[in-house]
């Protein structure tokens, strides 16, 4: 089995499991009527998730089911993405970087990931508990730049003391849930995160008069599940998209419009010391102008299938991969397909997608090593800098959609175009840092062969804490 099928096979053994875990509890969904006006008992500010269960115990019940994935399985592996910790060098991610959990475990998961650190702020937490529109209020703007772990952490903390349930485990009553999407009074789909609101409103659109209920259902989920970054004055989460949603429109706006506002990188490259970007999950932005996203499919039609339950009909509250039921999220549509039809034409557009992740990869990590040595060789300095602009742009391409959760499918062509991109850049810094290094009288066959070497090294190393370790040494000097 070889390093793709291993990782679609990890992916893929997880989503049967939770399939048969769950199964039962999930009858045939047929078509009846969903109810148009919900009235609860809840206090407008509820954003605890356990109240809620009364009101809606099946709709809890499915949610419970989020808490099944415990298995916080790094993905710095020599089976999974083993160059990350290169590529990621001088960068948090390049020591943490795992498979994603359920929802329910948003919390708990960032305040023990050890990304978090002195200089982390509030923006840090804006994803990661229904808490945040409190927050919000308590602290307004400044809650943004607040730090994380003396001002934030104690006050979410005391919120948790309330709502807890042991099915939750510490604080699921407080990760992703409820509130974050619906008004706890009469439960309408709602957005809580103003970052979403202001970045439509700069792309001409007013959510509040113009979004569509079916434009909701994609919209609540684009809240988080998005590229973003930290504006350099405010600190406030700020979403790229004002030139489009596009990879290649969120490059441009980042070259330009976030430069010239302050914001000019994410972090230094302590291989190369370029300047870098890093791509978080734009799953809506992929999904946007992808096949799904053009047919006006929207996230919930996939991730949260109807149910029939007790004669009604309600959308399934545990989120996963359609994968995990393909007759009620795939053949729903697609019903001239069977099921194995349909999980074999998403993995086969996944397989294709990991070898092409893997190629732009390696052709990242070779790139970060020639300047490197651009570097110690004494080039010139207008060379490296190219070079490092090329890294950069590589870089980016590949990343914006290895951070994006569907392994290509939620948009193959663009997540290709992306990737293809990404490799001419490297290949042009690889071009132009050969023709330089040759000019020095540098020998590439023995820069080839310290890069296997090194790479080889990092791979071996089985603690994921400790990988970053060996990205530099005394052929490539650590860079800043």
């Amino acid at each position: 089995m070889n390093l793709r099928t291993r990782r679609i096979a990890i992916a893929l053994s997880a989503g049967v499991v939770l399939a048969l875990l769950v199964w039962a509890a999930w009858p045939t969904a047929t078509p009846i009527e969903v109810e148009e006006t919900i009235g609860t008992d809840l206090p407008a500010d509820t954003f605890h998730v356990t109240p809620f269960e009364d009101e809606f115990p099946a709709h809890f019940e499915l949610y419970l089911h989020n808490m099944r994935v415990e298995d916080y399985v790094s993905k710095l592996t020599v089976e999974v993405e083993p160059d990350l910790p290169i590529l990621w060098s001088n960068l948090p991610f390049s020591k943490s970087y795992n498979y994603p959990r359920g929802h329910t475990f948003g919390l708990e998961d960032v305040l023990a990931t050890p990304r978090i650190g002195d200089a982390s702020i509030g923006s840090c937490m804006t994803c990661k508990t229904t808490a945040v529109p409190t927050l919000l209020d308590e602290f307004g703007d400044d809650y943004w730049s607040a730090s994380f772990n003396e001002e934030l952490r104690p006050r979410v903390l005391e919120l948790a003391e309330e709502g807890r349930d042991e099915r939750l485990g510490e604080f699921g009553h407080m990760g992703i849930g409820c509130s974050d999407c619906h008004d706890p009074q009469t439960m309408e789909l709602r957005i809580t995160r103003p970052s979403l609101v202001n970045a439509m409103e700069r792309r001409g659109f007013d959510i509040m008069e113009e979004a569509t209920k079916n434009d909701m259902r994609a919209l609540v989920c684009a809240q988080c599940h998005v590229e973003y970054y930290f504006d350099a004055d405010t600190k406030k989460v700020t979403f790229p998209w004002d030139q489009g949603l596009r990879p290649e429109d969120m490059w441009e706006y980042k070259e330009n419009e976030a430069i010239e506002a302050g914001f000019a990188y994410d972090w230094i490259h302590g291989v190369s010391g370029a300047p870098m970007l890093k791509a978080q999950h734009p799953e809506y932005e992929l999904w946007s102008y992808g096949t799904h996203g053009e047919a006006g499919v929207t996230c919930a039609d996939c991730h949260m299938p109807y149910r029939r339950i007790d004669g009604r009909k309600i959308s399934s509250h545990f989120w996963g991969s359609p994968l995990e039921d393909v007759e009620q999220s795939c053949r729903t549509c697609h019903a001239d397909r069977s099921s194995t039809q349909l999980t074999q034409r998403v993995r086969d557009t996944q397989e294709r997608h990991l070898e092409a992740m893997e190629e732009t990869q390696a052709l990242s990590v070779r790139a970060h090593y020639y300047i490197n040595r651009l570097i110690t060789a004494g080039a010139d300095e207008d060379v490296i800098e190219e070079t490092r602009h090329l890294v950069r742009k590589g870089q980016w391409f590949w990343d914006i959609i290895a951070a994006e959760n569907s392994d290509g499918f939620h948009n193959p062509h663009g997540s290709m175009d992306a990737m293809r991109m990404s490799s001419d850049a490297s290949n042009e810094a690889i071009r132009l840092a050969t023709r330089e290094l040759v000019r020095l009288g540098v020998d590439i066959d023995e820069l080839e062969d310290m890069i296997a070497q090194t790479r080889q090294q990092v791979w071996e190393e089985e603690d994921p804490l400790q990988k970053a370790e060996w990205v530099t040494n005394e052929y490539f000097p650590f860079q800043d």
